[in-house]
């Protein structure tokens, strides 16, 4: 696993280090939009709505639009001087009874690995809310958003899971419920009687996700046996590719070229003073105003053979 974040857990006079890596992954297959004709992959663009134009990733700001149609838009230095953009401490506002939070509140979990030279700080508060069974509330920011979150002891192993704000959980609110009679005692009993001959502790690897593992063996079959709607496809061998880092490897790939053409005309420059050079003859004992500062540096470093040519010069003349 790859680390997302470095931090630090501030615990009363305590400072914990640690690292954040992302405790859940997603194992659906994933799919590409085609076109039915051809298999053709189907690509989109971010097109300007005013000039029509493609616009590349790094020329794009977020704005926001208020209920009167007013649009404010916002830079990245705008988000840079929120100082909750740049935090890198989770402080533990306070400790909670764990079965005091409404598991809809949790969004999504990463797991703390200590950094630094010893990791007993980290080992205290993790046996410290295993023992009182206690979760702490926390402040953890995360790519620019600060969200209350719960630490806990996983197996020895410090937790955080996001938990949604209270605003952010919908009320349920049904009209059908409304007046709803209430179960009799005898159907209470019989519903009881049922769940307790179903009872059993809960083994997550007792479960598997049977729609994903069908598709893979539909997907498996199909590629074997081939077919109309098995194609050969360029576009599959290619690594999907974030459009920031395709907008980068389209800047550099310009640089290179930039560059090359650069160097191609100093070269022929070069090529064009190097035929000039013989056409203009120095006088003797004086440098030649049309030398370089390479060709006089050539001359004032010569070997003693390159001393030797010009004193028969001097006879000639």
């Amino acid at each position: 696993m790859r680390s997302i974040w470095k931090g630090s857990i501030a615990f009363g006079l305590v400072n914990v280090p640690v690292k954040v890596y992302s405790a859940t992954e997603d194992h659906d297959i994933r799919f590409h939009q085609v076109h039915a004709a051809d298999g053709g992959r189907i690509r989109y663009s971010r097109v300007c709505s005013i000039d029509g134009e493609t616009v590349q990733y790094a020329d794009i700001d977020k704005a926001y639009e208020s209920d009167d149609g007013v649009r404010v838009i916002l830079t990245d230095e705008d988000f840079a001087k929120l100082p909750a953009a740049e935090s890198r401490e989770i402080p533990v506002l306070q400790f909670v009874p764990t079965e005091q939070i409404d598991p809809i509140m949790f969004e999504k979990s990463y797991y703390l690995e200590p950094d630094g030279n010893s990791p007993k700080a980290y080992v205290l508060l993790a046996t410290t809310l295993e023992r009182t069974d206690r979760t702490a509330l926390v402040h953890f920011t995360l790519r620019q958003r600060t969200r209350l979150a719960a630490m806990r002891s996983r197996d020895g192993v410090l937790t955080i899971q996001t938990l949604l704000w209270p605003d952010e959980v919908r009320e349920a609110a049904f009209p059908s419920l409304e007046g709803a009679a209430k179960p009799q005692d005898k159907e209470l009993k019989m519903a009881e009687t049922l769940v307790d001959s179903m009872a059993d502790d809960f083994h997550p690897d007792e479960f598997t996700d049977e729609y994903q593992v069908q598709l893979r063996a539909l997907l498996d079959e199909m590629i074997e046996n081939g077919g109309k709607k098995v194609i050969a496809s360029e576009d599959a061998a290619e690594p999907e590719q974030d459009a920031e880092v395709v907008d980068l490897v389209a800047a550099l790939q310009r640089s290179v070229e930039a560059a090359g053409k650069s160097g191609s005309e100093g070269k022929t420059g070069d090529k064009t003073r190097t035929r000039k050079a013989p056409a203009k003859k120095a006088s003797p004992g004086k440098s030649s105003p049309g030398k370089s500062s390479a060709e006089k540096s050539s001359g004032r470093s010569g070997s003693s053979g390159g001393r030797g040519k010009k004193t028969p010069a001097r006879k000639r003349a």
